[in-house]
């Protein structure tokens, strides 16, 4: 009896992405100012201020990880919550507005410890601006997983932002796309989906993303390229 053969998942559409900054409009001098507009911002806001500085042609506070912890140490001079906002780390939450909720608690219990903080007024506000995604389809296909590797290191800072960090707004359980579209192949695969698990995408810019990718995804695929052999 001749052995079945699997059918391909189907190509990994590579895309490109752009990412244009809207300003809302809304700004926040004080403390308890900036947590009262948090409760009804538009969610794409908390998205930009933790992500967008990914792909910003610079950051200037390379320190803090994120907008609300710069704009804290810089404008109203509170070492305490800036390093409290620096360790939220959003890929742990579920949703955005999971985060949202844990950004709120944490200023406000830094406003309860020390009351004159929450109405200290800073010289320059904090802007709120949201995230709007243009994105482009590169018009390249990927047939199997070690192509992956063959061609990370032609892709622009746009196309790892969108299909590894974008992608795990997008996805339902999380998962980025490359690993979405990994676990379709054989289980032989499953330690390649750890290994592209264990990049933390927030603390890493996204050249060292895409080199942490190039180097493992080469050295796993190597010994796979046969498993085309299983498909008709």
């Amino acid at each position: 009896m001749a052995e079945k053969k699997l059918i391909h998942p189907g190509p990994f559409v590579v895309k490109d992405c752009a990412l244009v900054s809207v300003s809302t409009g809304e700004k926040a001098f004080t403390l308890a100012e900036l947590s009262e507009k948090l409760k009804k911002i538009d969610p794409s806001c908390v998205y930009h201020h933790f992500w967008s500085r990914h792909l910003r042609p610079s950051f200037d506070h390379p320190e803090f990880h994120n907008d609300f912890a710069a704009w804290v140490h810089m404008e109203l001079r509170d070492r305490v919550l800036a390093e409290r906002l620096n360790l939220i780390a959003p890929q742990e939450y579920g949703n955005i507005e999971d985060l949202r909720e844990a950004l709120i608690l944490i200023i406000q219990e830094r406003i309860f410890e020390d009351e004159h903080l929450g109405w200290r007024k800073a010289e320059n506000p904090f802007y709120f601006v949201k995230s709007q995604l243009i994105i482009f389809d590169t018009g390249m296909r990927l047939q199997w997983p070690h192509e992956i590797a063959d061609v990370l290191e032609t892709f622009s800072p746009g196309t790892i932002f969108y299909h590894f960090i974008d992608a795990r707004r997008r996805h339902p359980q999380g998962l980025d796309d490359f690993r979405d579209w990994i676990r379709k192949f054989p289980p032989d695969f499953r330690p390649l989906e750890e290994l592209i698990a264990r990049v933390d995408p927030f603390f890493l810019s996204l050249y060292e993303i895409r080199d942490f990718l190039v180097r493992n995804i080469r050295s796993f695929c190597a010994r796979m390229r046969d498993i085309r052999e299983m498909y008709a």
